[in-house]
């Protein structure tokens, strides 16, 4: 069952060159449009919604940490090369970053790191993370997060069950889509016998991939 992304962003202004070619833009940029567009003041909102904006961003710069009030940020959609500047992102509870980094920035020597998640800031307070459709290959980062819900993190590059067993340690986790990943590949013909299995690892879930698990599982 798909879980599709309901969040809206406010249009940005086109910026492209003489020959129509389209110059993304930073963080601060957008933000500042963000700010124009709604008349709001960045660093009190608690919902700062930039995805699917135009020209995409691709750096996300110091003016991250400013956002000391927001509880849901998304990024979505965008061309982001690396996740940074997270450190005044102390009160959000949603982070939303489907669809952002650029494939062709990733190099090979440094692939693990960019295929990951890896920022402690958010341990304490993030109850939701979407990162679905982003290459990621492990959950570093994500096992620490003490109040970690919901996981959308679909369309990735899942494929060790060892990571799955990883993410046992966050008893927190209720709510976890995973289709997309190489991991559940072979699965696709018995759903059944692919949720039995995620179940049985992830004994505090609720939903797997949309769907409602029997809290009277047999473990």
């Amino acid at each position: 069952m798909a879980v599709r992304n309901q969040t809206r962003s406010v249009p940005a202004l086109r910026r492209e060159s003489a020959n129509n070619e389209v110059h993304p833009i930073s963080a601060s940029e957008a933000i500042a449009r963000w700010e124009k567009q709604t008349g709001q003041s960045a660093h009190q909102a608690k919902e700062i919604m930039l995805n699917g904006y135009y020209p995409p961003i691709n750096v996300m710069d110091a003016s991250i940490e400013k956002l000391l009030h927001c509880e849901k940020l998304s990024l979505s959609t965008n061309m982001i090369e690396k996740i940074a500047h997270l450190n005044g992102l102390r009160k959000s509870k949603n982070f939303i970053v489907w669809r952002v980094f650029r494939k062709s920035s990733i190099k090979k020597e440094d692939s693990s790191n960019r295929h990951s998640l890896q920022q402690e800031v958010l341990n304490e307070t993030l109850e939701e993370l979407w990162i679905s459709y982003n290459s990621i290959q492990k959950f570093d980062g994500i096992l620490n997060m003490k109040k970690l819900r919901v996981l959308y993190i679909s369309n990735n590059q899942i494929k060790d069950w060892s990571e799955i067993r990883h993410l046992a340690s966050v008893d927190t986790l209720e709510d976890l889509v995973l289709y997309g990943n190489p991991i559940h590949d072979e699965w696709k013909k018995d759903e059944d016998a692919w949720i039995e299995t995620v179940h049985k690892l992830l004994k505090s879930l609720k939903k797997l991939d949309g769907l409602f698990l029997k809290q009277d599982f047999d473990n």
